[in-house]
């Protein structure tokens, strides 16, 4: 079973990431394109086990937002590590659509990037088999403190030493 980093620890992953030609399985945790979600919708209910939605850059975190309540997990897929539409898609879950569950990044995301995906929502992400998982976790405290508010902090620093 591969292992993911998931709030901070490496824990293994469970998840079955599926693409568009796949066959769906009867049971078991799957995550599905938006595609697939959208035309299989009623099947993917009733089948035992979970459910998970991956986005890909391009596509609309609204044509899901009527069913985020179905979703322990969003994955957003990072075709590559310079396509920043997918920070975008997980402020809107947290910010504008509060969802409370895991948002896992998938795809190219590379180490330096893990702080900065944390601040806008991400909770768990899923490497290549050669990364040191357990040094990429030190990337998520890399720095003690942030200036600016976000999806992990809801005041700026300069408010938040005035409350001190």
């Amino acid at each position: 079973m591969p292992n993911i980093l998931s709030h901070g620890k490496v824990i293994d992953d469970h998840w079955i990431l599926l693409s568009d030609e796949d066959a769906i399985p009867a049971q078991g945790d799957i995550i599905v394109p938006l595609s697939t979600w959208a035309a299989q919708r009623e099947v993917l209910l009733t089948r035992e086990g979970a459910v998970s939605v991956w986005l890909d850059g391009q596509d609309e975190v609204e044509t899901i937002a009527d069913d985020l309540a179905h979703f322990a997990m969003i994955a957003i897929h990072f075709a590559k590590f310079v396509d920043g539409r997918g920070f975008s898609s997980a402020r809107l879950l947290r910010d504008r659509y509060h969802y409370q569950g895991n948002i896992r990044a998938i795809g190219h995301i590379i180490r330096d990037q893990l702080f900065l995906m944390k601040r806008c929502g991400f909770s768990e992400f899923s490497f290549s088999a050669e990364i040191d998982l357990h040094a990429a976790a030190e990337s998520l405290n890399v720095f003690s403190d942030s200036y600016q508010t976000a999806a992990d902090t809801a005041e700026p620093l300069f408010r938040r030493r005035r409350l001190a």
